[in-house]
């Protein structure tokens, strides 16, 4: 579990695709408190009391996380743990996924990963967070003998993880020691003991770059854990936002006002104000400690386990009656891949526009391949040789690059959110003899569970990838047979006649 830009005018803007027509799109809350409110008001809210932390917390997301109709679900007064602290899951679906990123609930996904485009990503100027005094996220302050990470209600979520993880829907600050900036970056974070918790961080992750450089100097990293924060800073933590650029920053921008922060006491990090729970503290080199397995995103205990840097906690700072967000990674289509489908997507799209690829008319990171390892695109052929281009970007742009496997192009009428009608284009338009492009050594993960046994031991974590054209060939694409099926104007006449008979 794993991720490492964005506020437009709003009105039409030119895009480098033609005209776009924008939403006003507004963020309705300020913390993971006003998000539960809103959440509330749209009656999309269960609290369930009494569940175990070893076993049913864990039981009962699974089934929920696995739906997108099903509620958001607090687990409250969880047995040996203090009352009042709290476990949140599922927050990425029914209408508040569209509340959570400020538009319409009618949107469908596709539409709300293109408002989410039109609205923040383009021409996106970042706002520098603010430092401020004070916050309630120092209700409660812990340190030296106080420490203890365990009294939290955090869950054993899948049956055979190795511990118990505290952050799932978490995010690591840290700041890299040459350059001076602060990244935040969500890395599962196992529970050790009273005051250590380890975290995995694949090759190639801002947080893994800080953490490597300063392990050279032989220093010591400076680290705060967020474990509740708001849905909006948590989604931006888990894009591929560039090298160099704060997601607190990004925040502000798609806010239209800088996000609060304060100082961290031990480290001088800033964390966020209105947080529900943060750890504070450092990763000495040298410090390891057995970390996993964990069920991990691809649907699998591809990762194992290892000896893995060890945070030693010198902080917990907590509101009162603190909510855990949790967003552990289930065999997919889960939560984790809805909410990346929709940012990634998005941000797919942009890089690949970026490129210079004209006339893209659509992309979608399938949920079925965890948000990475299945990526469609639609486009408007307009030259022999546009097909490979959008293909070939789409594979090694910073969205596509880690973890992917299949990049599929197709035609602007195929819906590239629709799984179905992607691999029917697929299945019909491309040759599996001369429509598939094949990269080798590229950048994968040790999460990746086709990887062979014996390059994972020798450290090589690259794999292949398959570009796959699923367009009508360019030279004859007028003599393509045509589509057996109705007309958008045919369509929509039959839905306002005979759309009653649909259940």
């Amino acid at each position: 579990m794993e991720d490492d830009a964005m506020n437009s005018p709003i009105g039409t803007q030119q895009s480098g695709q033609g005209q776009h027509q924008e939403l006003e799109s507004r963020i309705p809350y300020e913390d993971l408190r006003g998000w539960i409110a809103q959440a509330e008001a749209l009656g999309e809210v269960e609290v369930v009391k009494g569940a175990s932390w070893e076993k049913e917390i864990g039981m009962a997301a699974d089934l929920v996380m696995h739906s997108d109709t099903s509620p958001c679900v607090i687990f409250d007064e969880v047995p040996g743990c203090e009352k009042g602290h709290r476990v949140l899951v599922n927050f990425f679906g029914g209408r508040r996924k569209n509340m959570t990123l400020g538009f319409p609930p009618e949107f469908s996904r596709l539409e709300l990963s293109q408002a989410f485009l039109d609205n923040y990503l383009r021409d996106m100027k970042p706002i520098p967070h603010e430092v401020v005094n004070d916050g309630p996220i120092f209700e409660n302050i812990m340190m030296g003998d106080d420490i203890d990470i365990t009294k939290f209600p955090t869950p054993l979520w899948h049956a055979h993880d190795g511990g118990r993880y505290i952050g799932t829907g978490s995010y690591n600050i840290t700041r890299d020691p040459d350059e001076n900036w602060i990244n935040a970056g969500t890395y599962r974070v196992m529970i050790h003991d009273k005051k250590s918790v380890g975290f995995y961080i694949s090759p190639g992750k801002h947080g893994r770059i800080h953490r490597d450089k300063y392990h050279a100097r032989g220093e010591p990293m400076p680290t705060a854990i967020v474990v509740g924060g708001d849905p909006l800073t948590f989604l931006m933590a888990c894009s591929e936002v560039p090298y160099g650029v704060c997601e607190f920053d990004m925040v502000g921008a798609v806010r239209g006002k800088p996000y609060p922060v304060v100082r961290g006491k031990v480290t001088g990090l800033p964390i966020p104000a209105n947080a529900e729970l943060v750890i504070e503290g450092y990763v000495h080199p040298g410090n390891l400690r057995k970390e996993g397995p964990f069920g991990e995103w691809t649907g699998y205990y591809a990762s194992d386990f290892r000896d893995e840097p060890v945070l030693d906690i010198k902080a917990i700072y907590h509101r009162n009656n603190p909510i855990i967000l949790g967003c552990p990674p289930l065999c997919p289509p889960d939560e984790m891949a809805r909410y990346r489908a929709v940012t990634r997507s998005a941000l797919l799209r942009q890089q690949i526009e970026k490129a210079g690829v004209p006339d893209v008319t659509a992309a979608w990171a399938h949920e079925v391949g965890g948000a990475r390892m299945l990526l469609g695109v639609s486009i408007k052929q307009r030259y022999p040789g546009h097909v490979k281009q959008a293909g070939h970007i789409a594979s090694q742009c910073h969205v596509g690059a880690y973890a992917g496997k299949y990049v599929v192009v197709v035609d602007d009428d195929v819906d590239v959110s629709n799984l179905e009608e992607l691999m029917w284009a697929m299945v019909t338009r491309s040759d599996p003899a001369t429509s598939i492009d094949i990269i080798t050594n590229t950048w994968s993960t040790p999460l990746d569970p086709r990887l062979v046994p014996e390059e994972r031991a020798k450290g090589n974590f690259t794999n292949s990838r398959a570009i796959i054209d699923a367009c009508r060939p360019y030279h004859w694409r007028d003599k393509f047979p045509l589509v057996n099926r109705m007309s958008p104007e045919y369509d929509r006449e039959a839905r306002e006649k005979f759309g009653h008979l649909l259940r």
